[in-house]
């Protein structure tokens, strides 16, 4: 089945068509020009520009590599690993492409314990198989589908099955403050997505000014159909029209209670917060089981969660976009959950576990495939967001070096940000960067952030139509060497060979 609200980003955020994410004459291909072995002039005006204080005083790695011959025109601490954050997407998505295919697909299915009598079954199970794009209207084409097979009462209720994922919902190397924060949501095998930004895992709390000055804010829920399972705690007030606004959205760790306080002043639009809430597969079967409600189902019984018997009879299925499109929607504004569902989902190839460990350990060996891996290298989560991740430069750029050779890579060179591209469907996390440089509309790259870490790596070619494939990583006590990371970029995107 197709999912027409999964595309309301348009066909930008599917395989970008080169024409909009290129340069005239470019192509995702690097270009057949003449091998280079060494470009001493590069190599010495890069080692000028990394010569910046904000890089000698920390610890950084550069490479950058010929993207034709894979040869190394300049290497700074190419070996030193460093945490990569987001850059981690890189590994994660290639591994993805390749394992599984550009094609695959996540289904999320509905199950009887047996056909319906006169109307009636017992329980209804919703399955989750790791679809990190499920949103609410899917519940409801599944709701459709469940009328269809002539159900029309769930004695028993919903019972949520997100085993498809392991029970570990937190990754263990993640700040634990992070919790309330949509970009560290909990991982289930099912799960639920508010909005098209697909931030599994989450609700959108929505506020607005009250009715008039010293009244609370007017609060609301996204889905609308999330209440009763999450619960909202109104501390606010509104005050004088133009006073400003000061509002803090947070939830009580292992708790559904969202806390909302502080003012918000009159005339100000409705601002939407998204946040975390805690058991994702009990929210799905909360939320289906309102949809089967007013789809006109009788189920008299609370959602709860378990296992799918293996004796069953599926009555509705729902199937999501290709994994090519969910690659794009998670690369361009660089999206936590979607890339951990992916983490998991390998997890399951060859040893049937949907775990970090698993997942980490099946992408080291297919790492392993494309180059010598050295063992300073750490994989503890698919996304980035753990410090204790390491890799260096040089496997970085070797991976990049490795994806142009696979049948994906127009997909997987697409679904990076573009440089200084205002359209955040192309730009994404590069948007606002190298703004007005000869790297703008050129450089295709994953950016990487976390507390005292800044990463950067891709590919961009020069005004003579070599394309480079460089990685940087930084991390940094006092200011941040991300400047002159893009002060590299712009200089390779302008540099004559």
């Amino acid at each position: 089945m197709t999912k027409p609200l999964h595309l309301l980003l348009g066909p930008l955020l599917l395989a970008l068509p080169l024409s909009l994410a290129l340069n005239p004459g470019q192509t995702a291909r690097a270009q057949p020009l003449p091998a280079l072995v060494t470009d001493a002039a590069l190599a010495k005006k890069l080692a000028s520009v990394l010569s910046d204080s904000r890089v000698t005083r920390g610890t950084v790695g550069v490479v950058v590599a010929e993207s034709s011959s894979g040869a190394e025109l300049y290497r700074r601490s190419a070996t030193t690993a460093i945490s990569p954050a987001s850059n981690m997407k890189l590994v994660t998505a290639a591994a993805a492409l390749d394992l599984l295919g550009p094609g695959h697909t996540f289904s999320t299915d509905a199950y009887a314990p047996a056909a319906p009598v006169n109307g009636v079954v017992s329980k209804l199970y919703l399955k989750g198989n790791g679809d990190p794009t499920l949103r609410e209207a899917d519940l409801r084409a599944l709701a459709t589908q469940v009328k269809a097979a002539g159900i029309t009462k769930v004695t028993g209720g919903v019972v949520g099955d997100g085993g498809y994922f392991d029970s570990d919902l937190y990754n263990n190397y993640w700040d634990p403050d992070d919790y309330n924060n949509s970009y560290a949501a909990q991982i289930s095998g099912l799960t639920l997505s508010p909005s098209s930004a697909y931030a599994v895992g989450t609700v959108q709390v929505t506020y607005q000014p009250g009715s008039g000055k010293g009244k609370k804010a007017k609060l609301g829920l996204v889905p609308a159909l999330a209440a009763g399972y999450v619960k909202l705690v109104n501390k606010t007030t509104t005050t004088s029209a133009g006073s400003g606004a000061s509002i803090s959205v947070r939830r009580s760790n292992h708790t559904n209670t969202i806390t909302v306080s502080g003012r918000v002043a009159l005339k100000r639009s409705l601002v939407k917060r998204t946040v975390t809430i805690s058991n994702p597969a009990r929210y799905a079967a909360h939320v289906f089981t309102r949809v089967l409600r007013a789809a006109g189902v009788d189920v008299p019984a609370s959602p709860t969660t378990g296992s799918t018997p293996t004796v069953r009879v599926q009555v509705a299925s729902d199937t999501s976009v290709p994994l090519s499109t969910i690659v794009t929607l998670l690369m361009k504004p660089s999206n936590n959950g979607m890339t951990e569902h992916l983490a998991k989902t390998l997890g399951r190839v060859g040893t049937k576990a949907g775990t970090w460990k698993a997942g980490a350990a099946v992408i080291r060996t297919w790492l392993a495939k494309t180059q010598s891996v050295p063992s300073t290298v750490v994989l503890v989560d698919g996304s980035g967001l753990a410090h204790r991740n390491k890799l260096t430069a040089r496997v970085l750029v070797r991976l990049l070096q490795y994806a142009q050779t696979r049948p994906w890579f127009d997909t997987f060179y697409n679904a990076l940000p573009v440089a200084g591209n205002p359209d955040p469907a192309i730009g994404g996390t590069l948007t606002d960067r190298m703004v007005g440089t000869a790297a703008a509309n050129n450089l295709h790259a994953k950016t990487g952030t976390l507390s005292g870490i800044t990463a950067l790596s891709g590919y961009v070619t020069d005004r003579s139509g070599r394309r480079y494939t460089f990685s940087m990583l930084g991390k940094y006590s006092g200011s941040s060497p991300r400047i002159v990371f893009d002060k590299v970029g712009a200089t390779l995107a302008g540099w004559t060979s």
